[in-house]
Formats: structure tokens, C-alpha cells, sequence
């Protein structure tokens, strides 16, 4: 796959994301996807698979969680997306890393506003 076509993509997924559209948004997830938050709040950690992501995204939407991409920088292998989200009311930048491997998408690694997380979350 080419930068833009995993730009593309990445684009197609946040969009259906933000609508909602669980099964589009995890179109592009390989099914054993490594999924990483940062930090040291209750959500922090990783996730393995499709199932765990899902499952995580609807604990996320408990908190009214929302996602504006500004950007997205790509290669043939990553793409970078600095988004602003939102989360319990709070907003913070964040820039979240997916890699890909035969279009699918592998990795995912999101660096954001750790203590708005653990505020909202509580810690480990």
C-alpha cells in the first residue's frame, strides 16, 4: 500500500468512527491488532484483536469520547493522525501512530493528555 492509500483509509475510518459506524471504523483492524494507550489510568495499556478494541471503544463512548482528526502524515508503513479529542467534556490534543502491514492495520498507539485521562478514569 502506498502513504496515501493508508491515509485514505485512516480518513474512512475516524469518519465512520465519529458516525458511529462500529463495523467500518474496524474494517481496516487486523484481527490481532495491538492496541496502546499510554499513561497510567484505568485505560491505559494494551489491547490484542479486534474484540478487545471494540470492547474498548464502547467503554470510551461511556464517557462521551469524540475525535476531530487535524492531520494525517503517512508512509507506507505508518500514519501519523494529530486529532483533538474530546472525553467527560474535556478536550486535549493527541496524536495517535497506526502502522500497517499488508493494508491492514497492526499497530495502534495513541499519545495524548495522560493526567485528563486519569482525571476522568482514575488511576491504576
Amino acid at each position: 500500500m502506498t502513504g496515501q492509500e493508508n491515509i485514505e483509509k485512516c480518513k474512512a475510518a475516524y469518519a465512520a468512527f465519529s458516525a458511529g459506524d462500529v463495523g467500518a471504523a474496524s474494517a481496516e483492524l487486523d484481527d490481532g491488532i495491538e492496541w496502546i494507550v499510554t499513561g497510567n489510568s484505568k485505560i491505559s495499556g494494551t489491547r490484542h484483536g479486534k474484540d478487545e478494541v471494540v470492547a474498548f471503544w464502547m467503554q470510551l463512548a461511556e464517557k462521551g469520547f469524540s475525535t476531530q482528526p487535524q492531520y494525517f502524515l503517512g508512509d507506507d508503513e505508518r500514519v501519523v493522525v494529530l486529532t483533538s479529542v474530546t472525553l467527560d467534556g474535556e478536550t486535549a490534543d493527541q496524536a495517535d501512530v497506526l502502522t500497517f502491514r499488508d493494508g491492514r492495520v497492526v499497530k495502534f498507539q495513541s499519545a495524548g493528555d495522560t493526567a485528563m485521562q486519569e482525571r476522568i478514569w482514575g488511576t491504576k
